[in-house]
């Protein structure tokens, strides 16, 4: 069944009363600033709308961008004092949702038919991607979700299709999104921008195209452990068609493909500047997660992101351990299982890494830093290299693996024998380390073991080092399903009841305030009548 909208009942609400009690009828008519149902409203508008704000920045559970919650709970980072950075808790509750991209995207439909006079221009292409990804951007959150019935005026109570149809559906969105772009551009036009106007990515029509099929691939990764008991999914094989097709299905060359939001000093600022932490920067700590995983391979985006924890560095004579700032041991990280208490005790005494000041937090536009990738090549890698060493495609996972490595290194601009200066909690030098790639790759813990268990561990973990601080939730997503990398939980600074990271959210409140009856059946088909964040859904079960 074709999605037509994630529009629900409680959205529908909301409008209409907004609409009754904020002025009169008439006055909303003859209002010259408000496009009604007959206008044109150009589409690089609507599109400008969908990509300027189709990375979550706020509400609940949200803040996809560098330094934001998401990340913290991706283990990449760790508050140690919840006033200035939040709490490092897991207690989420409902999910937000992403229904103003379906509204949007359902818009720019309308107005691309009724300006270019066909539903099958690259704009179409463009919206069923969205169509898709908004519809699993919240099924992968919660399971079943209304998709057949939503949107239908006629019907403010849509049923929920179960998560299996919503992949299904949204799959076959994307495959008919692809066909649209092979008949719509050429060797001509491949290379034009999209839409400069409105696509705030800046991609080409061929890069539009390789974004869409570069989820893809992510989407089929994503059902690894329903790729058996779902036949009629055709996991493998589709895994198969996009990596072994590239002409029918254009994916990702290079890092030159990223899809990357962009900063800016004067409208956007890098977040850690827009939110105002730029003083606060002591009260964040790397994370255990990340940095157990990249000290142990000698690798060298350690020094790019982290500053040596002072006490490993201070020393002996004064209390230290009397370490060289290139020495990986003395880059620690901070345990998400510790209560912020003891965390606000041991950062001040020097105990734990900091984040590269000069960095991150020294320019408002992110000028020194990388770019927030919101779909990436490095992952599309690691992506293939896993499907390949699950026997789902033909080809070299290694290759792939190590693409993928080598990706993530050109994104942080590293180089074998470059010389990086070393700065501390105030951005203060401290010295030079050399950058040894020969030596990470050489490690033991790096060196692809082949296509077997061990094997799909290095992918995973590589995978994880290469999303510092991008790509939302796909580091949860992926520890979720596979247990890698080893997450920390356990604790009491994991702030739940059981102390165990969550399987899923809560629904969004407006489903529950405006259909309560679909709901509640929802969540008895799936969770025995609770709403319950301990339970895995279809997809991870």
């Amino acid at each position: 069944m074709k999605i037509r909208s994630f529009i629900t009942a409680g959205l529908l609400s909301a409008v209409l009363i907004a609409s009754n009690s904020g002025c009169k009828k008439d006055n909303l008519e003859n209002n010259p600033n408000i496009a009604n149902e007959a206008s044109t409203i150009p589409v690089s508008l609507l599109l400008n709308h969908i990509t300027s704000t189709i990375i979550r920045s706020a509400g609940i559970g949200n803040s996809e961008e560098p330094w934001g919650n998401t990340h913290r709970l991706n283990q990449y980072y760790v508050s140690n004092y919840s006033y200035y950075w939040g709490s490092n808790f897991y207690n989420w509750s409902n999910s937000d949702h992403t229904y103003d991209l379906l509204k949007y995207a359902v818009k720019m439909e309308e107005q691309a038919q009724k300006q270019f006079g066909n539903t099958t221009n690259i704009y179409f292409g463009a919206s069923k991607f969205i169509r898709a990804y908004s519809a699993i951007w919240l099924a992968q959150r919660v399971g079943d979700i209304p998709m057949a019935e939503a949107g239908n005026p006629a019907n403010l109570t849509p049923k929920y299709d179960t998560q299996h149809d919503v992949y299904k559906n949204s799959l076959k969105l994307l495959d008919d999104a692809n066909a649209i772009f092979n008949t719509k551009i050429s060797p001509a036009t491949a290379n034009n921008k999209f839409d400069v106007a409105g696509d705030i990515f800046g991609l080409t029509n061929l890069q539009w195209q390789k974004m869409i099929n570069t989820f893809r691939l992510r989407v089929l990764i994503s059902l690894s452990k329903r790729a058996v008991d779902n036949a009629d999914l055709n996991i493998p094989a589709q895994f198969a068609s996009i990596v072994n097709n590239p002409t029918t299905y254009p994916i990702m060359t290079s890092n030159a493909d990223n899809v990357k939001y962009v900063y800016n000093a004067a409208t956007n600022q890098y977040p850690i500047q827009r939110t105002g932490n730029t003083p606060y920067n002591n009260y964040a700590n790397m994370g255990k997660t990340y940095l157990d995983l990249t000290t142990a391979n000698q690798d060298p985006r350690t020094f790019i992101t982290s500053t040596p924890a002072p006490i490993q560095i201070k020393s002996i004579a004064s209390g230290g351990n009397g370490k060289m700032i290139s020495d990986f041991t003395a880059y620690v990280g901070a345990d998400m299982n510790t209560s912020q208490a003891v965390l606000f005790t041991n950062a001040p005494s020097g105990f734990y890494s900091f984040a590269n000041y000069n960095r991150y937090y020294s320019s408002a536009s992110g000028a020194n830093c990388e770019p927030y990738i919101f779909m990436g090549y490095p992952e599309m890698c690691f992506n293939i290299a896993e499907g390949i060493n699950r026997g789902w495609a033909t080809g070299s996972s290694a290759s792939w693996y190590l693409a993928g490595i080598n990706a993530s290194m050109g994104i942080y601009g590293l180089s074998n024998n470059q010389v990086l200066t070393i700065g501390d909690l105030t951005g203060a030098s401290q010295g030079t380390v050399t950058v040894n790639i020969p030596q990470f790759l050489s490690n033991p813990n790096v060196v692809y073991a082949g296509d077997n268990a061990t094997g799909l561990n290095q992918i995973l973990q590589q995978k994880y080092v290469a999303m510092f601080n991008n790509s939302g939730w796909e580091a949860y997503y992926n520890w979720r399903r596979t247990g890698v990398p080893a997450f920390s939980q356990g604790g009491v600074g994991i702030g739940t009841t059981n102390n165990l990271i969550p399987r899923r959210w809560q629904y969004p409140q407006s489903e529950k305030d405006y259909n309560a009856t679909n709901y509640l059946a929802a969540v008895q088909s799936q969770f025995s009548g609770t709403d319950d964040l301990t339970k895995d859904t279809w997809l991870t079960k």
